[in-house]
């Protein structure tokens, strides 16, 4: 994924949270002299994967498959003085897929918070994690819904769905409806070892500099 694309799409989760009137902490603005600069807050951040997450998981196709995430605050896994949940921002553009994952750890709730719907499909796992042809319910807005493997729920703006441990689930924004401003509330978020893909792909995007960046990402460390 190059560079340009990922500043880009910055650019335009910038112009989404203005629209709708969200606001970022301060670091969420910073660039690489600014994490230079804040040696000690830096290391936090990165240690709580806190911040700006683009990728395109591998797929080189970021308008059809990819991902800008803002994660505003987060624990540590194993530590027992930290947070024991987390918080994120998901910009999710028309027919821009998230693909197929499941969480081993980490239960989540998935909230639309603005513009277009948002379009989820689920499949049940076994023990090993083998995709389950039968239907299953998930809590939308806490009450039970009953869906066959893969049928599309549609999320509305205000609407939310809980995604327990070892659920596979797939998303993307309704194409027509525009783009969508998801939010993101769970346990503790590692996404260095709790994401399992059903198909082999990558969680980070392999970036090609051919600009300066605008934001550094939480992953990629700022010396």
């Amino acid at each position: 994924m190059k560079r340009s694309e990922i500043n880009a799409a910055l650019l335009r989760a910038t112009e989404t949270l203005e629209r709708w009137h969200w606001s970022l902490p301060a670091w969420g603005s910073w660039t690489a002299a600014d994490f230079a600069a804040h040696p000690e807050a830096s290391a936090y951040l990165r240690a709580h994967q806190l911040g700006w997450d683009v990728t395109d998981f591998g797929s080189n196709r970021f308008a059809e498959c990819g991902l800008v995430l803002f994660c505003l605050r987060n624990g540590i896994v194993d530590i027992w003085d930290e947070r024991t949940y987390a918080e994120k921002l998901l910009f999710v553009e028309e027919g821009q897929l998230t693909p197929t994952h499941r969480h081993a750890a980490k239960m989540e709730d998935i909230i639309n918070r603005a513009g277009g719907d948002l379009v989820i499909e689920f499949a049940a796992t076994d023990a090993d994690g083998n995709v389950l042809a039968e239907d299953l319910t998930v809590p939308v807005d806490g009450l039970p819904h009953r869906l066959a493997v893969w049928e599309p729920l549609v999320l509305q703006p205000g609407q939310s769905v809980t995604i327990r441990t070892g659920l596979y689930h797939r998303f993307y924004g309704r194409k027509g409806d525009g783009p969508v401003l998801v939010g993101e509330v769970s346990q503790v978020n590692d996404d260095n070892s709790d994401n399992f893909f059903l198909e082999p792909i990558a969680r980070f995007a392999a970036i090609e500099e051919d600009e300066p960046p605008l934001r550094p990402l939480w992953n990629e460390g700022v010396s």
